[in-house]
Parts: structure tokens; C-alpha cells; sequence
């Protein structure tokens, strides 16, 4: 997508400090880190998120992810991750372009689990829940 900044950091049209890039992925220090070592992780080929993405393109969006990890382990000796994707306005996705963000997490670091991103819990039961996922 011409206009997409992430496509346009892929064809190398703009400047980033990339990690590691293979045919299908490319891995690039976050303008804005969070923590040492902040990386994200797009598939060249654009998709708006998960949702859009080409199952051939899943795995190795996936394998890079769990290559970059490892390498940022290496490189920093976190004491954990945060791994995640922000999908929709509502979740804080800011480009349209399915990224998927490895932060290197530290004890006493300031930050807090996945589960502190939202507090909106359901009012129906787990069971029925369940049911409406599994009916579809």
C-alpha cells in the first residue's frame, strides 16, 4: 500500500533501525521505545491486522517474533517479555499495518501485565460466553 508507513519502511523508502529482515518479515526498533530493546515485528506484505493477513504469511510472521525474542534475550538478559498486538483504534493501533511489538521486561521496570491494559469485564458467564464463540 503506497501511503502505508510501515510498507513504505519495508521497501526501505524510509529509514529504520532494523534488526533482522528476511523475504517475508522485517524486524525494527520502536521510534518510540518502552523499553530497551522495543521491537516490532511486521510481515512485508501489508495487512491492516491479524485478520487481513494471508495464512501463508502467519508462520513466518510467527517464527520471526520468536527469532527476534531470542536474539533480544541474548542481547539485553530481560527478565521477561511483553509480547504483543495492538488491533483496531480502540486497542491504541495507530498504522494500519499488522505489527506485533516485543518488549524486553525487567523486575521493577514500572510496567504491569497484559491484563492491566483494559478492565471491562463481562456480565454474562464464562459458559455463555463460550456459547456464542462456539456457535459461530
Amino acid at each position: 500500500m503506497a501511503d502505508c508507513l510501515f510498507c513504505r519502511i519495508a521497501k526501505k523508502e524510509i529509514k529504520a533501525e532494523v534488526v533482522y529482515e528476511d523475504d517475508e518479515t522485517l524486524a525494527f526498533l520502536d521510534i518510540t521505545p518502552r523499553a530497551p530493546g522495543h521491537t516490532m515485528i511486521i510481515p512485508k506484505s501489508h495487512a491492516a491486522n491479524i485478520l487481513e493477513l494471508d495464512d501463508s504469511k502467519l508462520g513466518p510472521t510467527l517464527l520471526t517474533v520468536k527469532k527476534v525474542t531470542g536474539t533480544l534475550n541474548k542481547a539485553f538478559q530481560p527478565d521477561g517479555f511483553t509480547i504483543g498486538i495492538n488491533q483496531g483504534r480502540a486497542s491504541g493501533q495507530v498504522v494500519d499495518h499488522l505489527h506485533i511489538h516485543i518488549i524486553p521486561r525487567f523486575n521493577n521496570d514500572g510496567g504491569k501485565s497484559i491484563h492491566s491494559v483494559v478492565n471491562n469485564p463481562p456480565v454474562e458467564s464464562l459458559a455463555e460466553t463460550a456459547k456464542k464463540i462456539r456457535q459461530l
